[in-house]
């Protein structure tokens, strides 16, 4: 239809559809911003992605992107003002390995350390030494960011891609615990976390959305 935005489909506090959010935002790509409710899934998204997960990005075209990172792309590709494919350090291949490892052994060590009540399978009756030994693992993993954070950002003196692929999930990791977190030998990592959380662009991702629904009798 002829001036139609695109849909994006989004869960406020979901990492993935934060991310998404982000680079829709810096790329400034006009979208329509649907806040649903995921005890309460819309029809229109369940049959645009079947799968019923945030983010979905429904395109005029009916073209359907449902992957966070390909969603992140498909903004930065058409406008990427703050160069976040191009970062002064580092390649496109590196970011994309690092926010792999970000959503494979660290996305499920958060999850068993945030929820470990879900994983009685995998907990064998004690939750809290469960949650310990995955909260140890993904330490190791804030230690290796730690170590990469010396220009400010993961691949230099500025935010990128990789950047803000990572960022909601440490701050979910961070806020599980926050004393715990803030007691951490991770200075750059809550440098980091600090200066992302006290941006304008994530005080725009951030506003509260009533959610949405559809019009249709």
């Amino acid at each position: 239809m002829s001036g139609a935005l695109p849909v994006l489909y989004s869960f406020r506090r979901c990492p993935y559809a934060m991310r998404a959010r982000l680079a829709l935002a810096i790329s400034g790509e006009p979208h329509e911003l649907r806040e649903v409710v995921l005890k309460n899934k819309p029809a229109d998204m369940l049959a645009a992605s079947p799968k019923g997960t945030v983010p979905v990005l429904v395109l005029p075209n009916g073209e359907v992107i449902d992957e966070s990172l390909d969603v992140m792309l498909w903004a930065l590709r058409r406008n990427d003002p703050e160069n976040w494919l191009a970062p002064s350090q580092g390649s496109i291949e590196q970011m994309l390995a690092l926010i792999a490892g970000n959503d494979g052994a660290f996305k499920r060590s958060l999850d068993r350390y945030k929820y470990p009540n879900r994983y009685t399978e995998e907990s064998a009756g004690d939750a809290e030494a469960f949650a310990q030994l995955h909260r140890g693992l993904g330490a190791a993993w804030l230690a290796q960011l730690d170590g990469m954070l010396t220009g400010g950002w993961l691949f230099g003196a500025s935010a990128s891609l990789a950047d803000m692929a990572l960022l909601p999930f440490v701050r979910q990791f961070a806020h599980t615990d926050s004393l715990w977190f803030a007691a951490q030998p991770w200075p750059r990592v809550r440098v980091w976390l600090a200066r992302f959380e006290a941006s304008a662009l994530y005080a725009d991702v951030m506003v509260k959305q009533v959610p949405w629904q559809s019009q249709a009798m």
